[in-house]
């Protein structure tokens, strides 16, 4: 199926503008592994969802800009292919954590500008975790220091 793209994409209306959230599946009963994984490990902060979507079950989280909603899945399968790759500031920091923890981490194939690797979550869903860096491959300096 071809695509025509109809005028200039930065005046059309009508279109897709970002992301507001990724949702990822859980069985039923698995907030406290979540909580425990989302918060505890990764740092995220939990939101109150809204009072008819709580009925249900799961849980939401927020991270710098990140949106992670846990949804209860009767017939759940967890996802090891489709995932979300979320940023970090500090991978090896984030690493240590999760080793800590007991997550493995699997570290990605070269990607310019990310060092990147993927881990699961309670569940088995698949997370992949990116680190922008310089074109040198390290990580950029976060503080600098003068030389006196």
């Amino acid at each position: 199926m071809a695509v025509h793209l109809i005028g200039n994409s930065d005046q059309q209306v009508g279109r897709v503008i970002g992301l507001d959230h990724v949702q990822l599946a859980m069985p039923h009963g698995g907030e406290l592994d979540a909580r425990a994984f989302y918060s505890g490990v990764l740092g995220m902060v939990e939101v109150a969802k809204p009072a008819h979507l709580s009925l249900n079950g799961g849980c939401w989280f927020e991270g710098g800009g990140a949106r992670v909603h846990l949804g209860v899945e009767q017939l759940f399968v967890a996802a090891q292919k489709a995932h979300p790759a979320l940023l970090v500031d500090d991978l090896p920091a984030v690493v240590a954590r999760l080793e800590a923890a007991g997550t493995p981490f699997s570290e990605g194939k070269p990607l310019e500008g990310y060092i990147r690797g993927d881990i699961a979550d309670p569940f088995g869903n698949r997370i992949e975790l990116m680190q922008a860096v310089p074109a040198t491959g390290l990580p950029a300096q976060t503080s600098t220091s003068s030389a006196t």
